[in-house]
């Protein structure tokens, strides 16, 4: 009777074992990113197409991982898509403390991002820097970071509404509910352009800030042992030039569709 209690004890503890080191399996790499932000990502029908999907798919086929681009709704809807695990990877995202918990960030970066102010065209805005902003009201999408540092200064000091898409952002700005809207430079020039009101609206100059622009691995995928192999790609294609071509590429097949 002893040898057999030992003997289910240990199997027990052999299972117990196993089960603790199991390790999830990546059988593909589902991603998604910004629903309006030209040429690095955009909605194209259920998927996400652009720059950032595309190197995506080059690297998950050089990895032996097959790449789904998945459209999961807003941008904001996109972040919780990875909270949850609905996504296994984002892309076109920039750092923040609040985003890290929830994502681990691939690195380097694979693109910078100018971020600017635009105001309706004609407005005589007295402008060299974000100091200028404070007292005004502004207006950007749902879900939109700018990085830590000006994170903190838009919460601290300027008077910004968030509203759900782009298109409706800079409707507020048109409409004069706004008197500045702070986004992208390029995914926003690309937007008021498909909206026809390009005269209307123009960019102050500086620029806010240069944001990077990262891939982050949701910390729930299965997929997340792969980081620093995609990574390591995303350094590769720096070097070759490979990230600029897309971004190009993109640019150009995101202005025949729109």
């Amino acid at each position: 009777m002893r040898v057999v209690v030992a003997l289910a004890v240990g199997a027990a503890a052999l299972l117990t074992a196993s089960t603790a080191n199991a390790q999830p399996v990546c059988t593909q790499l589902t991603i998604t990113g910004h629903p309006s932000y030209p040429p690095i990502g955009y909605r194209d029908g259920e998927q996400i197409a652009g720059a950032g999907a595309t190197m995506l798919a080059e690297i998950g086929a050089k990895l032996g991982v097959p790449v789904i681009p998945l459209y999961t709704g807003t941008w904001e809807e996109a972040q919780f898509a990875t909270r949850n695990a609905t996504a296994d990877i984002i892309f076109g995202i920039y750092y923040n403390d609040e985003r890290a918990t929830y994502l681990d960030y691939v690195q380097p970066a694979f693109t910078t991002d100018p971020v600017v102010v635009f105001v309706n065209e004609g407005v005589g805005m007295n402008f060299v820097g974000r100091d200028d902003l404070i007292g005004k009201q502004g207006v950007t999408n749902t879900g939109e970071s700018f990085g830590v540092e000006l994170d903190a200064f838009i919460a601290e000091s300027l008077d910004i509404a968030r509203v759900d898409g782009v298109d409706a952002a800079f409707t507020e700005l048109l409409e004069g509910r706004a008197d500045y809207m702070i986004f992208g430079l390029y995914p926003g020039e690309a937007v008021i352009t498909e909206m026809g009101v390009r005269d209307q609206i123009a960019v102050l100059s500086p620029n806010l800030l240069e944001a990077d622009m990262f891939v982050a691995f949701s910390k729930l995928s299965p997929c997340l042992s792969m980081l620093e192999a995609v990574g390591a790609e995303i350094e590769a294609m720096h070097t070759s030039g490979r990230i600029e071509e897309l971004i190009a590429i993109a640019n150009g097949a995101w202005q025949e569709t729109n």
